[in-house]
C-alpha cells in the first residue's frame, strides 16, 4: 500500500515534534513543512528531508493530509482552507479560539467529506486508555497539571493551553452527564492572560471535578485521581503509570498497578489519524467532541473573569486587579 503524503503546518516547538512523528511513521511520507517564517520552515524541512513552504496554498497536489500546529488563532483559517482544498486534517488542540471558529471548521469538514481530528493528546496516553476501561461511576476528580513557564502558546490562557487536556478526559468519562455548575478563579502572573487557574465542575448525578492548571510552576506535574464507589485510581500522565486502590467487603484496602503498555501519545495519535483516513472512519476525537470541550473551557474563562471583577471590587481604592 502506498504511503499517505503528509504536510505539517507550523514549524514551532510543537510543530517540530509533529514533523518528527510523521517522518518516523512507516505508513506516511513527510512531503512538506509549512511556516510563514520561511527560514524556520527551511531549517526544519532540511532536518527531515522535506520541502519547505511559506504558504499553505502551495500544498495543492503535494500531500493528502496535513497536521496543523500553528497558533490557535490561525486554526480556523488554515484548517478550513485545507479542508476545502481536499486535505484530511489533524489540528492541534484547542480546535479553535472561539466557538464560532470551531463550528466553521466542523462544517467545512462535513461539507467536503474530509477527516477532521483534533489533537487532544492525552486521549492517546496509554495510561488514560486503561483509565477509560476501569472507570465505572466517576464521583470525584482531583487533577493537577503544572508546567514551567514557556513563551509557547501565550496567545491563549492556561485553560486553553493546559487545562483543556484534562477537561477533555473528564467530559469523556462522565459521558452524558449534564454540567450544572462552574466555579473558577484565575490569575495572570507572567503574561497578559490567565497563567494559573482552578475550577470546580459539578455534573448531574453528583460527580464533581476539581482541576488546577499552572504554566508558572517550579516543577512539572501531571496527575489525576478518580474516585468511584469503593475505589479510586491514581494516574500519572507523564510516567504513564496508574494504580487502583480498592476497598473490599472486609473493609481492607488493596492496591494494584494497572497494566499499561507505554507508548508515545503523539505517535499513537498520528497513527489513529492514518487509520481514520485509510478506513474512512470518524476519528476518536472529532470536531464535535472537541467543540464540546472548547465550550466548557470558554465558560470557565467567563467565570474566571467574573471572579476577577469580584476581587477588583473588594480591593482598596487605587488598587488594580
Amino acid at each position: 500500500m502506498s504511503k499517505i503524503r503528509v504536510a505539517v503546518v507550523g514549524a514551532g516547538q510543537f510543530g517540530r515534534n509533529h514533523v518528527r512523528v510523521v517522518r518516523q511513521s512507516e505508513r506516511a511520507e513527510l512531503r512538506a513543512v509549512v511556516d510563514i517564517d520561511a527560514a524556520r520552515a527551511a531549517e526544519v524541512a532540511a532536518l527531515y528531508g522535506a520541502e519547505p513552504l511559506a504558504d499553505v496554498r502551495r500544498l495543492q497536489d503535494k500531500a493528502d493530509a496535513a497536521v496543523v500546529a500553528a497558533p490557535t488563532s490561525a486554526h480556523e483559517e488554515i484548517g478550513c482552507r485545507l479542508l476545502e482544498a481536499g486535505f484530511d486534517v489533524l489540528v492541534e488542540k484547542p480546535i479553535a479560539h472561539d466557538d464560532a471558529s470551531a463550528a466553521r471548521l466542523g462544517e467545512a469538514a462535513e461539507r467536503h467529506g474530509r477527516i477532521l481530528q483534533v489533537g487532544h493528546l492525552e486521549r492517546f496516553n496509554p495510561a488514560v486508555a486503561e483509565l477509560e476501561r476501569r472507570a465505572t461511576l466517576p464521583l470525584f476528580f482531583e487533577i493537577h497539571r503544572m508546567n514551567l513557564f514557556s513563551p509557547r502558546s501565550l496567545d491563549v490562557d492556561v485553560v486553553l493551553d493546559l487545562m483543556i487536556h484534562d477537561l477533555d478526559i473528564v467530559l469523556r468519562l462522565v459521558g452524558e452527564a449534564r454540567l450544572e455548575e462552574i466555579r473558577a478563579a484565575g490569575i495572570s502572573i507572567l503574561s497578559e492572560k490567565v497563567d494559573i487557574g482552578n475550577v470546580r465542575l459539578q455534573f448531574s448525578g453528583g460527580c464533581v471535578a476539581n482541576l488546577t492548571a499552572s504554566r508558572v510552576s517550579t516543577e512539572r506535574v501531571r496527575k489525576l485521581r478518580l474516585f468511584q464507589p469503593h475505589e479510586y485510581i491514581s494516574l500519572d500522565y507523564g510516567k504513564q503509570h496508574a494504580v487502583k486502590f480498592h476497598v473490599g467487603a472486609d473493609r481492607q484496602i488493596s492496591f494494584a498497578e494497572l497494566p499499561v503498555v507505554k507508548g508515545e501519545p503523539l505517535a499513537l495519535q498520528f497513527e489513529a489519524f492514518l487509520d481514520s483516513m485509510e478506513n474512512l472512519t470518524e476519528p476518536k476525537l472529532n470536531g464535535v467532541a472537541a467543540r464540546r470541550t472548547l465550550e466548557v473551557a470558554l465558560a470557565i474563562l467567563d467565570k474566571m473573569k467574573e471572579h476577577s471583577q469580584v476581587v477588583a471590587q473588594a480591593l482598596l481604592p487605587g488598587w488594580t486587579p
